[in-house]
C-alpha cells in the first residue's frame, strides 16, 4: 500500500462508504475519517479489508495521510456540518490544498464557502453527486463547480469513478465557479421531482381510471420502458409494480400515501421564483409531495366532501398509448423549464454553463438518466445558443406530435376528478409559451387602477411606460416601474 493516500474522505455513511470502495476499485487509495471513529475501524476491517485505505481517528491524521496538494472530501448532512468541518480543516491545511463538498449543500451556502476558503489561499469544490448508493458503488453522475484551479488535480479521480456512456465519455466534467455544481445539482433533483410526479399521476390514472391493478401496470411500464420513455425511473417503477409482499400481493398498495422530501425540489422551486422563472411544472411537483403530506386532513375531507366518481367509457388501450404520448410531453416541459433555470442563473451569476456537458454529465449515473438526455445533448451541440428545448427543431416536432394525446388525457383525467397536477400545469406552459398574446394586458391595466404601476402599449416602443386615470378621482403621478 502507498504510504500516503490520493484522496481523503470524512462521512461513512452510505454514499460515502460506497464512494470510497469505488475509487480504491480504480486504483486510488483512501483516507478515510468519521465523526464517530468507531465507523473507521469497522469499514477498514470490515467491506474494507485488505484493500487500499488508511484509517484516520481525527482530522489531523486524516490530513497527515494525504498527498500534496491535498485533496479532502466531505460526504456529511448539509448545512452546519459542512461549515464545522471547513472551520476544523483549514487550520490543518497548506496554500494551494483542496476542500471537497459532495453533499447536497444549497448553493448559495457554496458560494459563500468558496469566497471563505479562498480567501485563506486554499481551494474549494462544491460537487453535486447523483446516483443514489449504487451509483456512489458503480459510478455516479458527479457536478463539480468551485475554484478552477482546484479541478486538474481531482479530474482524473472524479472522472475515472463517475458514471460512463457509451462511447466511455465519464458523467463529470467541470461545471463552473463557486455555486455552480451544486446549482446544477439542484435543477437535477427539481427535475427529479417532476419525473417522478409525472410517472405517478400516469400510475394514479391507470389504477382509479382505468381499474389496472399493479401487475397488469408493470406490464406497461416494462413495454414503455423499451421506447422513448426508457429511463431509470420507469425502469425502477417497473419493478416496484411487481414486487409482492409475503401474501403475494403488490408491495405498493400497502405502503402509505404521504411522501416525503429533503428540500432539493423546494430550493429549485424558490430559486425559480427568486429569477423569474416558469418552472410550474416541478413546483407542482413538489407541492403535491405538501399534500399528500396532509394525510389525516385529506381523509377527513374524503368523508364529507363529494366529487365525480370515475367512470372511463372510451378505449382502454388508446387510452394508455395516450398516457405514454402525454409523459413524454410532460417530461420535454420539465427539461425546458430546467434548462430555462440553468440559463438565467447563469446570467445572474456569471457562469459559463455547458448545457451540452450537462445532459451528457445526467445520461448515466443518476437518478434522472434516460435515453431521452441524448436528445439534448444534440439540440445543444447543433445550436449552442438555444434559447429554449421547445425550440429545437426535434423537440418543436416531438411536443407538436404528442399534444393531442396529452390533451385527451388531461381532459379526461378532470373530468373524473383524477388530480393530474403536473401533466397539466406542463400542458399549460406549452399553450402559453406557444401563445404571442397573452391576457396579461389586463393584468397590467389592473395593476395600473390600482397601483398606478405603468403599463407598455403594443403601439409604442417598448420601455416606455403609460399611466391612465380609470375613475377620473386620480392624479398624473405614477409608481415607479421595477421587476422583482
Amino acid at each position: 500500500m502507498k504510504h500516503k493516500a490520493d484522496i481523503g474522505l470524512i462521512g461513512l455513511a452510505v454514499m460515502g462508504e460506497n464512494l470510497v470502495l469505488n475509487m480504491e476499485n480504480k486504483g486510488y487509495t483512501v483516507a478515510v475519517y468519521n465523526r464517530t471513529v468507531e465507523k473507521v475501524d469497522n469499514f477498514v476491517n470490515g467491506r474494507g479489508k485488505g484493500k487500499k485505505f488508511i484509517g484516520a481517528h481525527s482530522l489531523e491524521e486524516l490530513v497527515a495521510s494525504l498527498e500534496r496538494p491535498r485533496k479532502v472530501m466531505m460526504l456529511v448532512k448539509a448545512g452546519k456540518p459542512v461549515d464545522d468541518f471547513i472551520e476544523q480543516l483549514m487550520p490543518l491545511l497548506e496554500p494551494g490544498d483542496i476542500i471537497i463538498d459532495g453533499g447536497n449543500s444549497h448553493f448559495p451556502d457554496t458560494v459563500r464557502r468558496t469566497k471563505q476558503v479562498e480567501s485563506k489561499g486554499l481551494l474549494y469544490i462544491g460537487t453535486g453527486v447523483s446516483g443514489g448508493e449504487e451509483g456512489a458503488l458503480l459510478g455516479p453522475s458527479m457536478m463539480p463547480g468551485g475554484s478552477p484551479g482546484a479541478w486538474p488535480y481531482v479530474k482524473e479521480i472524479f472522472q475515472a469513478v463517475a458514471a460512463k456512456v457509451e462511447d466511455g465519455s465519464p458523467c463529470c466534467d467541470w461545471v463552473g465557479e463557486d455555486g455552480a455544481g451544486h446549482f446544477v445539482k439542484m435543477v437535477h433533483n427539481g427535475i427529479e421531482y417532476g419525473d417522478m410526479q409525472i410517472i405517478n399521476e400516469a400510475y394514479h390514472l391507470m389504477k382509479e381510471l382505468l381499474g389496472m391493478d399493479a401487475f397488469e401496470q408493470h406490464e406497461v411500464f416494462k413495454r414503455w420502458n423499451e421506447g422513448k420513455l426508457d429511463s431509470y425511473l420507469i425502469e425502477i417503477t417497473t419493478d416496484i409494480l411487481a414486487y409482492k409482499d409475503e401474501g403475494g400481493s403488490p408491495l405498493v398498495e400497502k405502503i402509505l400515501d404521504t411522501a416525503g422530501q429533503k428540500g432539493t425540489g423546494k430550493w429549485t422551486a424558490v430559486t425559480a421564483l427568486d429569477l423569474g422563472i416558469p418552472l410550474t411544472l416541478i413546483g407542482e411537483s413538489v407541492f403535491s409531495r405538501c399534500l399528500s403530506a396532509q394525510k389525516d386532513l385529506r381523509v377527513k375531507a374524503s368523508k364529507v366532501i363529494a366529487g365525480k366518481k370515475p367512470a372511463f367509457k372510451g378505449d382502454k388501450q388508446q387510452f394508455i398509448n395516450d398516457l405514454e404520448q402525454a409523459i413524454y410531453g410532460a417530461k420535454i416541459i420539465s427539461y425546458a423549464q430546467g434548462y430555462d433555470l440553468m440559463m438565467e442563473a447563469a446570467k445572474e451569476y456569471n457562469w459559463n454553463l455547458n448545457y451540452g456537458g450537462i445532459a451528457l454529465m445526467w445520461r448515466g449515473g443518476c437518478i434522472i438518466r434516460s435515453v431521452f438526455l441524448g436528445d439534448i445533448k444534440k439540440a445543444f451541440d447543433n445550436n449552442p445558443k438555444l434559447e429554449n428545448l421547445l425550440l429545437d427543431p426535434f423537440f418543436k416536432e416531438s411536443i407538436e406530435s404528442v399534444q393531442e394525446s396529452w390533451r385527451r388525457v388531461c381532459a379526461a383525467a378532470l373530468e373524473n376528478g383524477i388530480p393530474v397536477p403536473a401533466l397539466t400545469s406542463a400542458l399549460c406552459y406549452f399553450d402559453g409559451f406557444r401563445n404571442d398574446r397573452l391576457p396579461a394586458n389586463l393584468l397590467q391595466a389592473q395593476r395600473d387602477y390600482f397601483g398606478a404601476h405603468q403599463y407598455e402599449r403594443v403601439d409604442k416602443p417598448r420601455g416606455k411606460f403609460f399611466h391612465t386615470d380609470w375613475t377620473g378621482r386620480g392624479g398624473n403621478t405614477a409608481s415607479s416601474t421595477y421587476q422583482v
